[in-house]
Parts: C-alpha cells; sequence; structure tokens
C-alpha cells in the first residue's frame, strides 16, 4: 500500500486536513506529523477531537512551552 505523509502544525492546517485525511486513509497508508507548533489543547487536539480525525502519528515538539506540557498525544 502506497504511503502518504501529511505535515501540518496550524489551525488552518489542521481544518484543511480534516476531510483529506479522512479519504486518504481510505485508499493509502496515511501518516500525519505534527510540527507542535500550536501544543495547547486548546489550540491543537480540539481540532482533532471535533473534526473526528486520528491524533498524528508523529509530534515535534517545535512550538513553545516543555515537552512535558504537551497534551496532544
Amino acid at each position: 500500500m502506497k504511503k502518504i505523509i501529511s505535515i501540518i502544525g496550524a489551525r488552518p492546517q489542521f481544518i484543511k486536513h480534516a476531510p483529506l485525511q479522512l479519504k486518504l486513509q481510505k485508499h493509502f497508508k496515511s501518516v500525519t506529523i505534527h510540527t507542535g507548533q500550536h501544543y495547547d489543547a486548546n489550540m491543537s487536539a480540539i481540532f482533532f477531537n471535533e473534526l473526528g480525525i486520528p491524533k498524528p502519528d508523529y509530534l515535534f515538539d517545535i512550538g513553545g512551552g516543555k515537552p512535558q506540557e504537551n497534551k496532544l498525544l
């Protein structure tokens, strides 16, 4: 199965990614990488929950804040 990798990091990207992710996962091995730009649950995890998209496969801690504060994964 072919693999598609999506890299997202900010709220507008989460919103655009949601319908694409739901379609991609039906036909491809879809991998999502979250850059960690928005690490706060109110600015990130809420979109994954509300839009019904799977949590990212990988999360980079490049946003502000300390890695232990990351509540997404």
